[in-house]
């Protein structure tokens, strides 16, 4: 049995902040082959990213992967749409959550597992700032709980 080797090289904390999170779902992704040697180098940013359903094919829109240094004139642009790899019966699953539930979709994660490019998904509903207050409070109380418990 292989061992699974995970590298995380992006996170969307502000998602969990700003959204309640769901239904988590790795895919792949389509890069160029910059785009993974700028991954590999550098990592990327999913700050604003989202993801749309367009024709029964998912992409990804405003992730942020730099350009590479070492690139010619056929380097990528950093903020291109790039598709997400994904089975159709997971595409209209969440289609079907986005156009009746009022969700969104968010990618959280990008890593690299046994050596190819991922993205964690996730089925994402927005918080309002009363939920977002408890948030900062509990993160609070459990930074306190674990000062305290270090001494």
């Amino acid at each position: 049995m292989k061992s699974q080797s995970i590298k995380i090289i992006s996170e969307n904390r502000k998602a969990r902040f700003n959204y309640f999170l769901s239904d988590f779902l790795e895919c792949g992704i389509s890069l160029q082959g910059t785009e993974i040697k700028s991954l590999r180098t550098k990592g990327c940013s999913l700050s604003d990213s989202y993801i749309v359903i367009r024709n029964g094919e998912a992409f990804i829109l405003n992730m942020h992967i730099p350009v590479y240094d070492q690139g010619t004139i056929f380097n990528h642009e950093p903020l291109r749409t790039r598709k997400l790899l994904l089975h159709k019966s997971q595409i209209y699953k969440f289609e079907k959550e986005i156009k009746t539930g009022g969700f969104t979709v968010v990618p959280t994660k990008v890593y690299f597992s046994n050596g190819k490019a991922k993205v964690e998904i996730a089925l994402a509903k927005g918080k309002h700032n009363y939920d977002k207050r408890e948030t900062i409070k509990e993160r609070d109380l459990q930074r306190d709980l674990a000062k305290n418990n270090g001494y």
